[in-house]
């Protein structure tokens, strides 16, 4: 018999892995899929020489520089499961893609460096998922190099981003000195560098190993890791489904992605808490059920040239009703068009399959040729949806921008327009003179910029840093052009909107001062 619509959606879970650039976040994706079955040997990130590079980070600047810049998704079964992963960028200039991203999951999966704890920009993503009180679950890695105390890195969870740490298992010993791991979700130890059979050693009600002649029984690390497990069960948090899933409470994992470690824990456990697809919120602040008949969903990024022999692009869409199948009829909520949509991809990074059918929870590539923009909503039926608005993140850094060949404006307007849809960079145009100026949240962000410039739309262009600014929109009935001076540039957004690129802080306020009914806004 084949599933209902309802039992398909409930085997979905839909996640993001959010870390700071090098806490594992690509090694322990490869790990997961491994178990998926989908890859067959984990191309470490590591190997910059050796050629294997790992599946997710694919863009030709990827390669180079080691990092993943762009979010793919990953889709595979797992214990009569469908997992898609959303892969995002750990580079900190790439964040506002990222950000994107998290709108798009019903879950996140943290990695942190055990030795180096919570960095700057995990923070900075935990903000955006925090927001969105989704359930977070932790993953405490690199367990095989010597990191810090475990008790110190549950408590700065709390610290830090004010979300209590509920220990699923406890490290035994650390860097050379890992035994394994103490389960306590699963009342066994897990033994470090041991083959299946051996690998597991069920505990005893005083939480002893069962096995007496095992010789982990008498290790000093053994009855530490005891003892702060007594602690932590008497003193710490008490696992809490409810606060987990409204994102109060993280399960903390420990491990070892890259030696493969306590991650197959880790997702039997994820696959088992995490929640499957929720109802999502429309403008009008109605919820769109996931098991409802029609289809419906919406594009969170869209990416150019993912094959670099052909000049495509493709729109992500989150579907969060109904089902999609191939060749469907949609309606695009912005511009009222219908759009049969023929063309669509599932993803293993840039091994792209076509698709037939998706439903609430999967990730849908659809080939664009220019019809969609990032938050559009798309829907079948009569009834019209139009799902909440993606947050605008307000740029840091400013760069002016022109072609470097007069001859070339064809390809490089070509190149600006697609780049800019894409989300990669913002732009906007000086007031009175049209120039183009680029804002980003980081300096990756030009870099890539630059080079997709040139090696995709071959056109060179020269850029000429105007430093970091704080932008501020302006109501136009209350602007005036000679309010602008060197120290805030007048320019109009994408949307012909006003806006002015103070200096610093002090410009900013200055201009407060001289102006002081002129009301001044800014974005997330």
């Amino acid at each position: 018999m084949p599933e209902t619509l309802k039992e398909q959606v409930a085997k979905r879970r839909t996640f993001a892995i959010i870390s700071h650039p090098d806490a594992g976040k690509t090694t322990i994706t490869e790990q997961l899929l491994l178990f998926g079955g989908v890859i067959r040997s984990a191309g470490t990130v590591k190997g910059k020489k050796s050629g294997q590079f790992a599946t997710s980070d694919w863009m030709e600047i990827e390669k180079k520089r080691g990092i993943s810049v762009t979010s793919s998704v990953m889709q595979f079964d797992y214990q009569d499961k469908r997992i898609n992963i959303l892969d995002t960028p750990g580079h900190e200039d790439f964040s506002e893609d990222t950000y994107r991203t998290l709108m798009a999951v019903d879950a996140a999966v943290m990695v942190i460096d055990s030795a180096k704890g919570i960095e700057p920009q995990t923070k900075k993503l935990f903000k955006v998922v925090k927001q969105r009180g989704i359930p977070i679950f932790t993953f405490m890695n690199k367990l095989d190099r010597d990191g810090r105390d475990p008790l110190d890195l549950i408590a700065e969870l709390e610290d830090l981003l004010n979300i209590e740490g509920c220990a699923m298992n406890w490290p035994i010993g650390m860097g050379k000195g890992l035994k394994g791991l103490y389960d306590i979700h699963n009342s066994r130890v897990e033994l470090y560098r041991k083959d299946n059979e051996e690998r597991f050693v069920s505990l005893d009600d005083n939480g002893d190993l069962n096995d007496q002649t095992n010789p982990l029984q008498a290790e000093n690390d053994f009855e530490q890791a005891k003892d702060e497990v007594a602690l932590i069960s008497e003193a710490g948090n008490a696992f809490d489904m409810d606060k987990v899933l409204s994102g109060e409470q993280t399960p903390v994992f420990f491990g070892s992605a890259l030696t493969n470690f306590g991650v197959q824990t880790f997702l039997d456990a994820f696959v088992n808490l995490a929640p499957q697809p929720a109802a999502h919120k429309t403008k009008e602040d109605t919820l769109v059920s996931p098991d409802s008949e029609e289809f419906s969903g919406f594009v969170f990024k869209i990416q150019a040239n993912m094959n670099p022999a052909h000049r495509d692009r493709i729109a992500f869409i989150r579907v969060c009703s109904g089902e999609f199948t191939k060749g469907i009829d949609v309606t695009l909520q912005r511009t009222k068009k219908n759009l049969r949509l023929n063309n669509a991809t599932e993803f293993m990074s840039d091994q792209r399959e076509q698709v037939s059918s998706a439903v609430a929870g999967d990730i849908v590539g659809l080939y664009d040729t220019g019809n969609f923009q990032i938050g559009d909503t798309i829907y079948t039926g009569k009834n019209e949806i139009a799902y909440e608005d993606l947050p605008q993140f307000t740029p840091e850094m400013f760069m002016e921008v022109t072609a470097k060949n007069v001859m070339k404006q064809k390809s490089f307007h070509k190149g600006m327009t697609q780049l800019v849809q894409e989300g990669a960079v913002q732009l906007y145009k000086k007031y009175s003179t049209n120039d183009y100026i680029l804002g980003a949240v980081g300096q990756l962000q030009f870099e890539v910029f630059k080079f997709r410039m040139e090696n995709e739309y071959n056109s060179e262009v020269e850029m000429t840093p105007i430093g970091s600014r704080t932008a501020r929109w302006i109501n136009p009935d209350q602007l005036d052009p000679s309010m602008s001076s060197s120290r805030n540039i007048l320019v109009k957004d994408i949307e012909d909107k006003p806006l002015f690129l103070f200096e610093n802080k002090f410009a900013e306020r200055w201009f407060q001062d001289k102006y002081p009914d002129v009301e001044l806004t800014s974005k997330l």
